[in-house]
């Protein structure tokens, strides 16, 4: 079996800048090798303030889902703050395979960079 059901990623940060047509953004990516459909239990953890919970995506059984963190919200509307540097801890009720990635366009030559995140 591939995945795990918990996986962490310490270096979380939306710029708060971005230049040209493409907003800086991270996503994080899943990868569902099982037939059964994940539910992605999502919390952010901050240096200085409380962490949001609630946050909660699925993705289909032997599907992929791209998850733009400046895209999702709460049920009660709450989302990442930008330019605060955070760490997510991202939860699934079957083994998933996860992989983070930033594209930060807040001067002309961007950057992007991915990595695996950890999984335990």
């Amino acid at each position: 079996m591939f995945g795990k059901h918990r996986w962490v990623i310490p270096d979380g940060y939306l710029p708060a800048k971005s230049t040209g047509d493409q907003t800086s953004h991270e996503t994080v990516s899943v990868l569902n090798l099982t037939t059964k459909e994940a539910l992605l239990r999502i919390t952010i953890y901050f240096e200085d303030r409380d962490p949001i919970t609630g946050l909660q995506v699925r993705c289909g059984g032997e599907r992929t889902r791209h998850i733009r963190l400046d895209e999702i919200s709460t049920a009660d509307g709450e989302t990442i703050p930008r330019g605060v540097p955070y760490a997510i801890v991202m939860d699934s009720d079957v083994p998933v395979i996860v992989q983070h990635s930033r594209l930060d366009t807040s001067q002309e030559a961007l950057a992007l960079f991915t990595t695996m995140a950890y999984s335990e």
